[in-house]
């Protein structure tokens, strides 16, 4: 079996839908081949915020020292398998030396940029396509138990506020006037009204039928065992299901991008950062507003469909057995902030793979060595935030010859 196309998509999650939305608007022919199903990976059961106001890096001044002792009394969201893994304990030493003053300002301002950027296209996005999906503008409400928390989030507020992404101080009563179901123990609130949420599964299953009356091809359960190369081009992929041809390549596949390395002689320092996910019908007695429980790291989204309980980081590989103790937590960790009834059917119980690169940057680029492959991924927790942007930017590379934002800071040649 062979065919031509544009331009072929190996991974079919948020990413490589979000470059064939931007690509067939500009006429081009565009298959994505997934070694799955389509928004099967991390795209799937993630929390579903858009969360513009996260422009600050992960990589910040004394996170790594604070996340030891959160561990060693066992509150952390954090876990990291024990184990010899050379290439993530050179991930981790180069995460730590990314934890400065100098690269958060970098990383933030780089973040920034592409995040309104993007904040901007879904605006566009959604008034233009009717997409069923759950999406609301109903912010993000940042709650606190501990009251030295609470008042330390006015530096980072500050920060936000240089970006116009600032979130609005609440004390316990105002923050309960907008949000009933707020716990009694919660001492602060912050309340962000630049971020929105969508439910995710049914915005991939509604994005994808929405592009293949477009012209996408999709080819699913289609794994690629080799890329066929000459002259410094891929000339075609060769998959399980036969041999495709095209003039563009994009690489859009999430954690599982460094499978490629070697073949395409990239060097790309993903990482797999598992989180979990609860998902169950809508309780009776449910927040309306999207919480982030912030001494847990983790989320709470209502939608009308349901609602979903998510967060961690496990660097632990591609192991992806449900540990029952973090899904457990995060039952409790709702229930310490939000009077909310957990007792409805549990619909689904999920992991799924961040792709996290050590400076909390994503890769935005064309390869160096072959002149028409393109990478996108490594946007950790912010891939489907991030998703309009990147897609747009990766397309105007390909058809227009550049970006009409600044891709310096997610180039290749950081690494």
């Amino acid at each position: 079996m062979e065919s031509k196309n544009d331009v072929i998509i190996v991974g079919g999650g948020i990413i490589g839908l979000a470059c064939a939305h931007y690509l067939l608007k500009e006429n081009a022919s565009v298959r994505i081949i997934e070694k799955d199903v389509i928004g099967s990976g991390a795209s799937h059961g993630n929390c579903g915020l858009l969360h513009f106001s996260g422009i600050l890096p992960l990589c910040a001044p004394g996170i790594v020292r604070h996340e030891i002792y959160r561990a060693i009394c066992g509150t952390s969201p954090l876990y990291i398998k024990p184990g010899l893994d050379i290439d993530r304990f050179l991930w981790l030493i180069k995460f730590a030396s990314h934890c400065n003053k100098s690269h958060v300002s970098y990383a933030t301002k780089a973040k920034h940029e592409l995040l309104r950027y993007s904040k901007n296209l879904y605006a566009q996005f959604f008034k233009e396509a009717s997409l069923s999906c759950d999406y609301e503008k109903k912010g993000l409400l940042l709650l606190f138990r501990d009251r030295q928390y609470f008042e330390k989030y006015a530096i980072t507020n500050a920060k936000l506020k240089q970006y116009d992404f600032e979130a609005r101080p609440l004390d316990t009563k105002d923050a309960r006037a907008i949000e009933p179901s707020i716990h009694e123990d919660v001492v602060g609130a912050y309340y962000n009204e630049h971020d929105d949420h969508v439910r995710p599964e049914i915005l991939i299953q509604s994005w994808k039928n929405h592009l293949v009356k477009k012209g996408l091809i999709i080819e699913e359960k289609c794994k690629v065992t080799n890329f066929e190369t000459a002259h410094n081009k891929i000339r075609a992929v060769k998959t399980v299901k036969g041999r495709y041809q095209a003039d563009h390549f994009i690489i859009s596949t999430g954690a599982f991008t460094p499978e490629f390395n070697k073949q395409l002689k990239l060097s790309i320092p993903v990482q797999p950062g598992k989180g979990y996910s609860i998902t169950m019908e809508k309780p009776d007695r449910s927040c309306e507003i999207p919480c982030l429980l912030y001494e847990k790291n983790m989320v709470v989204t209502p939608w009308k469909s349901g609602y979903r309980l998510g967060g961690t980081m496990e660097f632990s590989g591609f192991d992806k057995t449900l540990n029952k103790k973090r899904l457990a937590r995060l039952l409790n960790g709702a229930g310490e902030y939000l009077n909310t009834s957990l007792e409805n059917p549990i619909l689904e119980e999920w992991a799924g793979f961040r792709p996290m690169t050590y400076d909390d940057l994503p890769i935005i680029d064309r390869s160096p060595d072959t002149k028409n492959l393109y990478i996108a991924t490594g946007h950790g927790m912010l891939g489907l935030t991030m998703a309009t942007g990147t897609g747009k930017a990766i397309s105007d590379i390909i058809t227009k010859g550049s970006a009409q934002i600044s891709l310096a800071p997610f180039s290749l040649d950081r690494f």
